[in-house]
């Protein structure tokens, strides 16, 4: 749209924050941006989602929504125009978890337990009518042979049979409101709110529904950062705690929700974003998912997806980054690595 910048000048001026003062954010994997703007003082964010780049916010605006309704920390929306892709929302700072753990290292496994607690808090809500995310839990792990190892597209089925029975077999408890990218940067610290609402959360927007323990399994097995071990251990702990859930049926909850987020986002996500997209930065975050995919597929629970992986999956070493790296932007426009 070229006339953006008019319609942009127009939702804030019928807003009242025409004159304020205008700051460009960092942006995400997504194509929407953020401006904070700042009027005498008072704070507030613009998202920027134009429609005819394929961003819809209504999936945020309804999550927003429900979550406030309920007293947790998603931004307040002071201002909406859903078919121009605009929304006002309140500031909610820039104190993410993930700064302020590296500022603050002693403070780590407080953050990590209060957004255990939070997400304890937020799965005692029943969830709004959302896509089911365990129907599509199993193919999304295909995909890490799609970017990350095409070689070995003909064993996607066995990969996907492999992994609905560890699914079938753990994942059986009631179904809840899943962020699904539910990690420190994500995540506010707001010490001046109460309870659960001192947790703010950003980036709802792709939220379905599934197992409880998905966010938790994001949330410690970050390869955005390494968490450490105290950190692990009071998230893990104070949500054992809030939900009174047997500690053995987490862990395996955690490792089948761990070990199908690596395959899924090695692949899908940070391999795709390089080959697809020229998007280079991701692939630093290719080598801490291999890390903790290893570990957690060591449980019994993955036994038969551990079995299937044995060396069909490269390691992320050295040659193979620079390798990828070269083929930044090779396969733009093609739905995987191996396209004609």
């Amino acid at each position: 749209m070229t006339d953006r910048p008019a319609r942009i000048d127009a939702f804030l001026h019928a807003a009242g924050w025409g004159d304020a003062r205008r700051d460009p954010l960092a942006g995400d994997a997504s194509l929407r941006r953020y401006i904070r703007l700042d009027k005498n003082g008072a704070r507030a964010i613009l998202m920027d989602a134009p429609p005819d780049t394929g961003e819809d916010i209504q999936p945020f605006i309804a999550i927003a929504d429900w979550l406030t309704e309920r007293g947790f920390s998603a931004p307040q929306i002071l201002a909406r125009d859903p078919a121009q892709g605009f929304l006002l929302l309140e500031d909610l700072g820039d104190d993410l978890l993930a700064v302020h753990a590296a500022a603050h290292p002693a403070e780590e496994p407080v953050l990590y337990a209060g957004a255990a607690r939070m997400l304890a808090a937020l799965q005692t809500h029943a969830p709004p009518a959302l896509p089911s995310y365990p129907a599509q839990m199993a193919a999304l792990t295909t995909t890490v042979f799609d970017w990350y190892a095409p070689a070995h597209r003909a064993r996607k089925a066995e990969l996907q049979a492999a992994m609905q029975r560890a699914i079938d077999a753990t994942l059986t408890g009631p179904a809840v409101l899943v962020h699904r990218d539910f990690h420190a940067e994500n995540l506010l610290w707001l010490p001046d709110r109460d309870g659960p609402a001192r947790i703010g959360l950003l980036d709802f927007q792709d939220a379905m529904t599934g197992p409880a323990e998905y966010d938790l399994a994001s949330l410690i097995h970050d390869p955005r950062r390494a968490v450490s071990p105290a950190a692990v251990q009071a998230a893990t702990q104070a949500f054992l705690t809030a939900t009174g859930a047997d500690p053995d049926v987490t862990r395996a909850r955690i490792a089948v929700c761990s070990v199908q987020r690596s395959l899924r986002i090695i692949g899908r996500v940070f391999t795709r974003l390089c080959l697809q997209s020229g998007r280079t930065s991701y692939l630093r975050f290719i080598p801490p998912t291999w890390q903790a995919l290893q570990r957690e597929l060591q449980h019994p629970a993955l036994g038969d997806v551990r079995a299937l992986l044995d060396e069909l999956l490269p390691v992320p070493d050295a040659e193979w980054m620079a390798r990828t790296q070269a083929q930044a932007g090779r396969f733009a426009g093609r739905d995987h690595a191996d396209a004609p």
